[in-house]
Parts: C-alpha cells; sequence; structure tokens
C-alpha cells in the first residue's frame, strides 16, 4: 500500500475537495413514477445542498448531463460513452468550472485491449470502461479524478476483479505519483476479492474516515431501503476528512435507485 497519511489535519492541508459518487440510474419509461423526468429536479437538488467540486456519474445519458449542468450552471460535464459516441451510458465527470480547471482528460475500457474503443473482455456481456480526467485547483494543486462501473452480474466477480487490476496499473500509468480519486458502481461488496485489489493501492474514503454519516449500503431500487454497500470512494495522496452517504428524497421519491457518496478530502 502506497505510503501516506491517510488524514491530514487542517494546518498541514493546503486546499480541501468535495468529491461524489452518484449512480444516476438511465432515463428509462420502465420506472414508472420514478421516471427522470420525475426526479432530475430532485437530483439537482442534492447536488446544489452537497455542493461538491467533482462528481464521477454512473450510467449518465447526455440529456441528463446537459440538464444537470444547465440546472446547475457553475458545473460542466465532459465524457464520451461505454460504445465511444452519446447515445449510452457515460461515466461522466462533473466539475466547478469556477473552482477546478480541467487540463486533461481520455478513457479506456476494461478488457484486454484497453485502448480499443467498446471492447469486452472476461465474459460479460456490456462494454465497460473508465473515463478520467486531471484537474488543476485554484491554489494551483493537481488531482486525478477516475470514474468506473463494473459488471452487475454474480457470475462477474472474475471480470470485477481483472477490471480492479487494470484500473489500479492505469492509475500508474496515467497519473503517476499525483493525488488520485476513484468513484465507481463496483457492483460487488467492501468483502470482495475487487475490493482488495484496490485497496493494496489506495484507501477506501468511508474506512479511512474519522466522520462518516449516513447509511453504509447505497443500492435501494427506488425504496430508500439500502441492501449493498456497491457505491465507493478511493482516494490515495490525500486525507480523508468526512464520508457521507446522501439520502435526499422529496415526497417519498429518491434522485436515483443508489443513493451518491461524498467525501471531503484534504490535498497535501
Amino acid at each position: 500500500m502506497a505510503a501516506f497519511a491517510v488524514v491530514a489535519s487542517p494546518a498541514a492541508a493546503r486546499e480541501r475537495l468535495r468529491v461524489m459518487s452518484f449512480n444516476v440510474r438511465y432515463p428509462s419509461s420502465d420506472d414508472g413514477a420514478n421516471r427522470w423526468e420525475q426526479r432530475r429536479d430532485i437530483m439537482v437538488r442534492a447536488i446544489r445542498r452537497a455542493a461538491p467540486d467533482v462528481i464521477g456519474t454512473q450510467e449518465l445519458f447526455r440529456i441528463q448531463g446537459d440538464y444537470l449542468v444547465k440546472a446547475l450552471p457553475d458545473y460542466a460535464w465532459f465524457g464520451r460513452d461505454r460504445r465511444g459516441g452519446h447515445g449510452d451510458e457515460h461515466m461522466g465527470i462533473l466539475y466547478r468550472r469556477d473552482r477546478l480547471t480541467l487540463l486533461r482528460s481520455g478513457d479506456f475500457w476494461l478488457s484486454d485491449t484497453p485502448d480499443v474503443v467498446g471492447s469486452i473482455s472476461w465474459g460479460h456481456p456490456l462494454p465497460r470502461m473508465v473515463s478520467w480526467g486531471e484537474f488543476r485547483t485554484r491554489g494551483g494543486a493537481r488531482f486525478f479524478l477516475f470514474d468506473t462501473h463494473l459488471p452487475y452480474r454474480d457470475e462477474d466477480e472474475s471480470a470485477r476483479e481483472k477490471g480492479a487490476g487494470l484500473i489500479a496499473a492505469k492509475i500508474g500509468e496515467i497519473a503517476a505519483d499525483a493525488p488520485v480519486m476513484l468513484t465507481g458502481d463496483f457492483n460487488t461488496v467492501p468483502s470482495s476479492g475487487t475490493h482488495a485489489i484496490l485497496a493494496e493501492r489506495l484507501h477506501d474514503a468511508r474506512e479511512a474516515a474519522p466522520r462518516v454519516s449516513g447509511p453504509a449500503e447505497t443500492f435501494h431500487a427506488f425504496t430508500g431501503k439500502a441492501d449493498r454497500r456497491i457505491d465507493w470512494v478511493f482516494v490515495r495522496g490525500m486525507g480523508v476528512e468526512r464520508y457521507a452517504t446522501l439520502t435526499d428524497a422529496r415526497g417519498g421519491r429518491y434522485p436515483s435507485d443508489h443513493f451518491p457518496v461524498v467525501a471531503s478530502l484534504a490535498l497535501p
């Protein structure tokens, strides 16, 4: 595991950041009362209240990303979808334009050929990918955000583990020694081999945080009763000060079928 202090003291911290991981649930007419049009403003309110500097999303369609940044004009978003265009799910990254400058961005696919757009390996049925961005803060600090969504079936644990290994290797290749955040819907639990592979090089922000609020579990299928912690934030090279699972709702309706999670971080 990388050798650095997980929790930074306020005196040592140069700048602070808030990062959110949010599986927004793609727009589907099958969701009925929970379809996108009925919950999009609840999502806008949840993001506005949490005020993250940067958000790693999963299942984001272009219509959703565009709606969010129109309603939240301090934010911009980027990314291409898992098939290389803009007609499918994105690992879209939103960031505060007034607080952060995007220096460069990219993506890769979780397969034996990560540079091949839309490529699939390891037996799962859909393309899986990582979007990433390198940012500079107003104070001049640099950091990277990597965002992903791993395969969902029970039988895909081997594929998730291979994906986690590739992500860890790519973080080292792309980000070198810079501070890193990794957000995502990992579709498995913290006792899994997938989590263990990532924890060899990164810190689970919830486990590292001295102050934690909200339920551990994040997937609730629009019921508000979550049963699995599958949405994680990992970090490297920065301190974790707080971690929260947000359960915002309005009139019994939730912004997504996942609770978003937010980590408050300190850059060294």
